[in-house]
């Protein structure tokens, strides 16, 4: 039968239907099916991202739960120790049932700060679900009784969102200064490292305390002008200085990428560099990306802790878990230890940098390309 004989290929409805079935069970799976399905079986990875999302939650939802105000105080009840009692009915007391939804959140203001209008819409539906109770001192009190509980929810919004700005920051300039250096190459990118090296014998903090001040001076113009307070321009500036590394790691894969057959293709088909860059360079580094922003979160949330901690950071009334830290270090003495005003913010810290570092090593190793196929 010759080569050219059409006959040669035809195959009855029994063989075609066999193999159809047999390319349905093996059928491929991407990087990310792949790496998805390697995470899960990854227990310790898998119950930290579960337990990230579940804390994120609870943060978000802080107005939606029935806590007390985390900055009114009671001197009545300083350092009161933990107790689980079932909670009371004293909250929002005073407000009328029958007021409109401008009064009430005119009066909830005076038990919290500037909100949001998504804040004052969870605290008019907590109102409508659970009316005037609040929770006990589950947690205890600080030494201006105010609730260690709230403090330590509302407290992770701040330091959660501090975080992924930073992050976010840190990823869009680290991300495209690195990649852009790499690809281009010759005395752009030696000028380019040549800054970023600059820029790391400066110590972070000093940058920051600069920065800060700097833009304090300026600070009504930019509120006034550019709607940028002191807690948005806070996040900048702490992203601003996490992307060195970033822009390193980056450029790093790039080099690895840039003679690549497919970047060959695209240039010789004309692609413009800026759309290698976003088309082809960009997706291709997101997985090591990926997992250095769940090891920066952590250090950009001590780092927020320690600026905090020295008064540069997050101004009161509102909370951050490094403002808790400075309530935690006046309420200890020689002549007595209020361990609770330490241990549970520390326990709250401590679990959520742990589950992101064993989050960033799991997605370390889902995302490898050298363990794809393998248990």
């Amino acid at each position: 039968m010759s080569a050219a004989d059409p006959k040669r290929f035809d195959l009855d409805d029994a063989t075609a239907e066999r193999l159809l079935r047999e390319a349905q069970e093996h059928k491929g799976i991407s990087l990310w099916q792949d790496a998805g399905r390697r995470l899960r079986r990854n227990r310790p990875s898998w119950y930290a991202m579960v337990f990230l999302i579940g804390f994120g939650l609870l943060s978000f939802l802080a107005p939606l739960l029935p806590l007390r105000s985390p900055v009114r105080s009671n001197l009545d009840i300083t350092l009161h120790a933990p107790t689980l009692d079932g909670g009371d009915g004293n909250y929002l007391a005073a407000l009328d049932p029958e007021a409109d939804s401008a009064l009430v959140a005119r009066q909830i203001e005076k038990d919290y700060w500037e909100l949001s209008s998504l804040d004052h819409g969870l605290i008019s539906l907590r109102r409508m679900i659970f009316g005037s109770w609040q929770t006990g001192h589950w947690l205890g009190t600080d030494h201006l009784g105010r609730d260690l509980l709230s403090r330590i929810v509302w407290g992770s919004r701040t330091s959660i969102l501090v975080s992924l700005a930073a992050a976010l920051c840190s990823l869009v300039i680290g991300v495209f200064y690195g990649a852009f250096s790499g690809l281009v190459g010759g005395r752009i990118d030696n000028l380019m490292m040549r800054t970023v090296d600059i820029l790391y014998s400066i110590p972070f903090i000093f940058v920051v305390i600069f920065l800060i001040t700097l833009i304090g001076d300026y600070r009504q113009v930019l509120e006034e002008e550019w709607g940028l307070d002191r807690e948005k321009v806070f996040y900048l500036v702490i992203g601003a200085v996490f992307w060195l590394t970033m822009a390193r790691v980056v450029r790093g894969q790039v080099l690895s990428l840039k003679h690549a057959e497919f970047v060959q293709a695209a240039r010789v088909m004309g692609a413009s560099t800026f759309h290698i860059l976003c088309k082809h360079i960009v997706p291709n580094v997101l997985s090591i990306v990926i997992v250095y922003l769940t090891l920066t979160i952590p250090a950009v949330m001590l780092f927020e802790a320690f600026l905090s901690f020295l008064g540069l950071g997050v101004e009161p009334p509102r909370v951050s878990w490094g403002l808790i830290a400075v309530d935690g270090t006046s309420a200890i003495n020689p002549l007595r230890i209020h361990w609770w005003v330490v241990i549970f913010p520390a326990l709250a810290m401590g679990c959520t940098l742990l589950a992101l570092n064993v989050l960033g090593d799991g997605l370390r190793d889902a995302l490898d390309p050298k363990m794809r196929g393998k248990d």
